[in-house]
């Protein structure tokens, strides 16, 4: 698919409408130019609260306690912070509580920074290990559907899911961006 095919359609709106049905209320992020888009519309949205973190293990926490408070959240992040998430990924475990994350995926389709790659590649492979349900997304046309579907499974099941959004989807990166 060309960039201006995925650039037809809206695929951050469809999973914000997603988070939305789905009741999300809590959105936690770190900063990251694949998810700016969603990042916007979840900050406009009055429904939502949207929480800038300073590392992804925080948003962990940060979710657990909105679902004891009885709310639903989800974590946005770039794959070079599903290794920051490692040892707080056995709370959802432990504590069998609801993870719905959507990663924004590097280190694949025309990657330009070797440092990317290695979590990149990794990523889905550490976060089955840690006991997530990992579903990928390379299809824009796929999006809310996919995350409503991992909504669903995540909230009804109380267990992590994670979305895997291709590189394909965000686009390739360079320095001069």
């Amino acid at each position: 698919m060309s960039t201006a095919a995925l650039v037809e359609i809206d695929w951050p709106l469809d999973i914000h409408r997603a988070l939305a049905a789905a009741e999300v209320r809590q959105v936690a992020y770190v900063p990251d130019a694949g998810h700016a888009r969603l990042i916007q519309l979840c900050h406009a949205d009055k429904a939502m609260r949207a929480v800038s973190l300073t590392t992804e293990e925080e948003g962990v926490a940060m979710l657990a306690g909105a679902w004891l408070g009885g709310q639903r959240g989800a974590l946005l992040m770039q794959s070079s912070g599903v290794g920051n998430c490692v040892n707080m990924l056995s709370l959802t475990r432990a504590c069998g509580f609801p993870l719905l994350t959507l990663v924004t995926m590097r280190g694949e389709w025309g990657e330009f920074n070797p440092w990317q790659v290695p979590m990149g590649q990794a990523s889905e492979a550490v976060l089955k290990l840690c006991g997530a349900t990992v579903h990928r997304l390379d299809q824009p046309a796929r999006a809310g559907e996919m995350v409503g579907a991992a909504a669903r499974l995540a909230f009804g099941s109380s267990v992590p899911v994670v979305v895997l959004i291709a590189q394909a989807m965000i686009g390739s990166k360079s320095f001069k961006d």
